[in-house]
């Protein structure tokens, strides 16, 4: 049997998980989870109650980078893994200061006692010293760092996307744009229905 992925499209944690499993030419069964009507299989088996949650044979992953390393493991034929140790830093900043930073921006309802602005002004530090570093990506090929940050990048973006476009980031606005406009991107983010017990399997990653 195929590994089962539970998903939600516009995740940027289950979306980096999709781009590492298409990447890899590994194919899962794809079920679309909707956050507010949680399927009681999903529950079963993920500990956390989050996406993305990757069920395979030797058991349960339920981090997103883990399961983007777990399938690059099996194949990558991109060499995304060949990539240099300062790779994992600019993902630990992405995924601790920056998201942190990123929700307190976005969800304002969420966090009323925390200044927007103030952290706006921190995700934008990380943004800055990204757009410093970046030629067409963030080493000298596309890398799991590009595909692991990118998704939380273009959630920030979207916060207000006028505003993002005029910041003085000439190139990270290309490497985002890149990312947006690629056919593994369009893949990622294809629609799928609200999985339920009993729908006929949707594979995904081949």
């Amino acid at each position: 049997m195929l590994p089962v992925l539970y998903s939600f499209r516009r995740c940027p944690y289950a979306m980096r998980a999709r781009l590492a499993l298409k990447a890899a030419a590994c194919p899962v069964e794809l079920r679309e989870v909707v956050l507010r009507d949680k399927p009681a299989a999903f529950l079963e088996v993920s500990p956390s109650g989050t996406v993305p949650c990757l069920v395979h044979s030797g058991g349960v992953i339920d981090e997103s980078l883990d399961i983007m390393h777990w399938a690059l493991a099996q194949n990558d034929p991109l060499g995304w893994l060949d990539m240099p140790a300062q790779g994992h830093d600019w993902i630990a900043r992405c995924d601790g200061p920056f998201k942190h930073a990123l929700d307190r921006t976005k969800y304002t309802t969420r966090y009323p006692d925390e200044d927007p602005a103030a952290h706006r002004a921190e995700a934008c530090a990380f943004l800055s010293d990204l757009d410093a570093i970046l030629g067409p990506w963030i080493f000298d090929h596309a890398t799991l760092a590009d595909f692991a940050i990118a998704p939380f990048v273009r959630q920030f973006a979207f916060i207000d996307k006028p505003w993002f476009d005029a910041q003085p980031w000439p190139d990270l606005h290309r490497w985002l744009d890149s990312f947006l406009n690629a056919a593994a991107f369009a893949q990622a983010m294809h629609k799928y229905p609200q999985w339920k017990a009993g729908d006929p399997p949707v594979i995904f990653g081949t």
